[in-house]
């Protein structure tokens, strides 16, 4: 990826996007005050050196699907493989290994536990060659960040985030797995699909991947956005706004404390992700930090300050080998010579 330096108006459009990922550039540009050609060309720019990219999303929960935090220990020179092997696959997201180079983290998404005649994903990955321990908790229920970290939110007054975004009424679609989940036809398939690529492709576009009229695509989009299917979320490395350090942490909570711990994760600018889950740690976090010295300050003093937390594991990721989304273009294309290996099967 090419150099690239946030100025405030790049930190306006990505305030924005993050906002409302299918903003039109033109509504971005009245609210900022600045020439439609200049949003579009910031965008563009920032697209196409791989620093910026927009996601549509889909929640797992409100289609009967669940969300798994994997930590693989493994061989040294397994690693890297594992991570390139990981992230070509579709249902794979946040895959980070970890400092110390026998370990990495990355997030799955799998149908609830049953007999369909296959081997499940987690025997599988524990079969592959080189790894020595896999280690799964599922995702109960998000806590905070969702629908952007704070940290990359801060660009736009209260005026301009009401010019730009209206309210949007409460997603309808069921949360609880065991309740009836929406029914998506193969069309609605092939238009999340090309949306996780680009979640501004055209309409014109995202009609001939659907098959359907742009009228048809259009109002689809908007129905499964209402009903929390879809989402649309902003991939960009946290460095870029001043954040070099990211850290999860594993955090130790008693039942009668998990309110107002999650309730307290939610306010804090560092945290980028937080999740309640099954396991031997109940709450799952990933932060943002400016240095070290600032993720010692976090855990020793906010963190320290929730009376609840009995326990806390850290670790420091070495980069990311996946955000939120598939895998862009042209990275997918540089992977491909990635050291061969055996891969979990879809």
């Amino acid at each position: 990826m090419e150099s690239v330096t946030l100025d405030s108006l790049d930190r306006r459009l990505i305030h924005a996007l993050q906002l409302d990922g299918r903003l039109p550039f033109s509504r971005i540009a009245a609210a900022v005050g600045v020439p439609e050609r200049t949003v579009a060309r910031r965008y563009h720019r920032l697209r196409s050196r791989l620093a910026l990219r927009v996601v549509g999303l889909v929640d797992g929960r409100r289609t009967g699907m669940l969300d798994w935090i994997v930590r693989v220990r493994c061989a040294p020179e397994a690693v890297e493989t594992l991570a390139v092997l990981l992230a070509r696959r579709d249902d794979t997201s946040w895959i980070a290994p970890l400092v110390g180079g026998t370990e990495l983290t990355c997030m799955i998404r799998t149908p609830p536990p049953g007999d369909d005649g296959r081997r499940p994903f987690f025997e599988q990955l524990a079969r592959t060659a080189g790894v020595r321990e896999v280690g799964a908790a599922c995702v109960l229920r998000p806590v905070a960040g969702v629908g952007g970290w704070a940290g990359r939110m801060d660009a736009l007054g209260g005026a301009e985030q009401r010019l730009l975004l209206p309210p949007r009424p409460e997603p309808t679609g069921p949360a609880d797995p065991t309740e009836a989940v929406p029914v998506l036809s193969p069309a609605d398939s092939a238009l999340l699909r090309a949306l996780a690529q680009d979640g501004r492709a055209d309409l014109g576009r995202l009609a001939a991947a659907t098959g359907c009229s742009e009228s048809t695509v259009r109002r689809r989009i908007g129905q499964l956005r209402d009903s929390g299917v879809l989402a649309f979320e902003v991939e960009i490395d946290p460095a870029l706004f001043g954040y070099p350090i990211e850290a999860l942490l594993w955090l130790d909570v008693p039942p009668g404390g998990l309110r107002a711990v999650a309730e307290a994760l939610a306010g804090h600018q560092q945290v980028a992700f937080a999740a309640l889950t099954t396991g031997p740690s109940s709450v799952f976090v990933m932060v943002e930090c400016r240095s070290v010295s600032g993720l010692h300050a976090y855990v020793t003093d906010e963190l320290a300050a929730l009376h609840g937390i009995t326990r806390i594991e850290s670790a420091v990721t070495q980069r990311r080998t996946k955000r939120a989304g598939p895998l862009p273009a042209p990275l997918a294309e540089k992977r491909t010579g990635a050291p061969s290996g055996r891969a979990p099967a879809q």
